[in-house]
């Protein structure tokens, strides 16, 4: 990996993906492997900023189950998050990468505030950046937040590491005949209604001109194999 297929990326790695098979909570042996890729990655020149989601601790609106105000909700989200993103840091700090969390609320005695131009400072230096908090606004969700800061940091590519493989048709644990997709635009997404992202990182995803790698964190090296460019999982961009 001498000459990476892509020089900035923005890896989206869900709150699920991170609890593994535990279903709820952080596994180490899930956040190891993937903090052990990302080390390489970054040492070979591949400049990363991370957005993690919360869903691993609390889903906002999903999880108040219209029990409670949905900016609350979406703010206890929000804080599920840089819970991920810290140990994100632990992990990667305790492999001697250089590593800053920074959150979109302010929560100055354990990460630094989102400035965009400190951030992309910290890329040029060869930092791993989290980036926790999400947009820092209620009814976004995290896959909105990885676009916006994606297109803030000028990242060629978003990784969105998933339990699954790719893109299908339709659910492949319903339905063993599922179709995969090495290829699909933004259009298809959309018009489909296929769930790569919420509609809103989607279009945003669009009008950014910004590719969406749709690969399973199952294997972590899959995100060398994304960053190096080789085809898997599944490409979403625009029409060539």
């Amino acid at each position: 990996m001498e000459n990476p297929g892509y020089k900035r990326v923005l890896i989206k790695i869900s709150g699920e993906a991170l609890a593994g098979d535990k279903k709820f909570g952080l596994n180490f042996d899930v956040i190891g492997p993937v903090c052990d890729v990302i080390k390489k990655c970054n040492e070979q020149g591949t400049q990363i900023g991370v957005v993690v989601g919360g869903g691993n601790f609390w889903r906002g609106v999903k999880d108040g189950g219209g029990k409670m105000e949905r900016t609350r909700a979406d703010h206890m989200g929000m804080l599920a998050t840089t819970i991920n993103a810290l140990a994100l840091a632990d992990a990667l700090e305790q492999r001697g990468v250089d590593v800053r969390v920074q959150t979109a609320i302010e929560m100055n005695k354990i990460a630094e505030p989102y400035i965009r131009n400190k951030a992309t400072r910290h890329l040029e230096k060869g930092r791993v950046v989290i980036f926790g908090c999400g947009t820092g606004n209620p009814y976004f969700s995290t896959d909105t937040a990885a676009v916006l800061r994606a297109a803030e940091i000028n990242a060629e590519v978003i990784l969105l590491a998933k339990n699954v493989d790719g893109v299908y048709d339709s659910d492949p644990a319903i339905n063993p005949n599922a179709k995969k997709y090495d290829h699909l635009t933004y259009m298809d997404v959309l018009n489909q209604g296929l769930g790569v992202m919420d509609t809103t990182a989607t279009s945003l995803s669009m009008d950014n001109h910004i590719p969406i790698l749709v690969f399973a964190l199952a294997d972590p090296e899959n995100i060398c194999r994304a960053v190096r460019g080789e085809k898997i999982g599944t490409i979403v961009q625009e029409e060539k």
